[in-house]
């Protein structure tokens, strides 16, 4: 009986084991995060698959770092050059598309540089810096905060060492689009976090529509020839999911005041 008894005490660890160890390290944005994406998605992924998901929410810079250090087995980001670049250094195994949603430019209702109703980001982010307008910038190396300096040098301005401004603060877009309604300041933000968003004050969508704007996101398993303490199977199993049928609809069902965040574009 006392060996039995072992038997059955090593038996029910082990399983106990096994199923601590279904868990995945997930790095991704505070768009999707902030968004509530990930809490609508990731519940019906562990309930399907058995597999829990920590994420851990940055900017897509700062991701990508977590994934290159081994810290992460799935990178979910925003940042197109950035994940190129990301998988060319061997660090990545595969990319795949998963969703996108636009940027916008969102700012005060009394709008003094003049942009509501435009569709041209470059023009829009002209006349903020002519008007000199208060203008919050994440400054985190974030994929919003990439995309927002590609389109400050497509606009032909040049944004480093600008006076007061033009404020870097260095942290997510909640915070951001926090301190752009207390301050009555101009700011890029993604679509998604933005209709999540309940403190707005006085900010409107003033500039939409750009091709320019357009915001895909991707996921990549990180390399485990690389970390090799990768869970590998898990961290895919997660990705084949997000690119499944089932995941695909499930992006599609998330849903804030009836306005879709996200649209699935998952190539099969």
């Amino acid at each position: 009986m006392k060996k039995l008894a072992a038997i059955a005490a090593v038996l029910i660890w082990s399983t106990c084991a096994y199923a601590q160890d279904r868990a995945i390290t997930v790095a991704s944005t505070t768009s999707t995060e902030q968004s509530g994406l990930f809490g609508h998605l990731l519940p019906l992924f562990s309930k399907a698959e058995g597999i829990e998901v920590k994420v851990v929410a940055v900017g897509t810079g700062q991701a990508l770092d977590i994934g290159r250090r081994g810290d992460a087995d799935v990178v979910f980001v925003h940042d197109r050059p950035a994940e190129d670049k990301f998988i060319s250094e061997g660090q990545g195994v595969k990319r795949f598309d998963v969703m996108y949603n636009d940027f916008i430019i969102v700012g005060p209702k009394s709008d003094p540089a003049k942009i509501a109703g435009g569709k041209d980001v470059a023009d829009a982010l002209r006349r903020i810096a002519a008007a000199k307008a208060p203008f919050i910038s994440r400054g985190d190396k974030s994929g919003t905060h990439a995309a927002e300096l590609r389109l400050w040098k497509e606009a032909g301005i040049d944004v480093a060492g600008k006076d007061s401004w033009y404020r870097e603060i260095g942290q997510g877009m909640g915070p951001a689009l926090n301190m752009a309604s207390s301050s009555n300041a101009y700011l890029l933000s993604d679509r998604g976090t933005w209709l999540s968003f309940k403190n707005r004050g006085e900010l409107a969508i003033l500039t939409e529509g750009d091709k320019r704007l357009f915001n895909q996101y991707g996921v990549m398993l990180v390399n485990p020839a690389k970390h090799p303490n990768v869970k590998a199977k898990d961290g895919q199993a997660l990705i084949d999911w997000l690119i499944s049928p089932k995941g695909q609809d499930a992006i599609a069902g998330y849903k804030v005041g009836g306005e879709q965040l996200f649209f699935p574009n998952a190539s099969h």
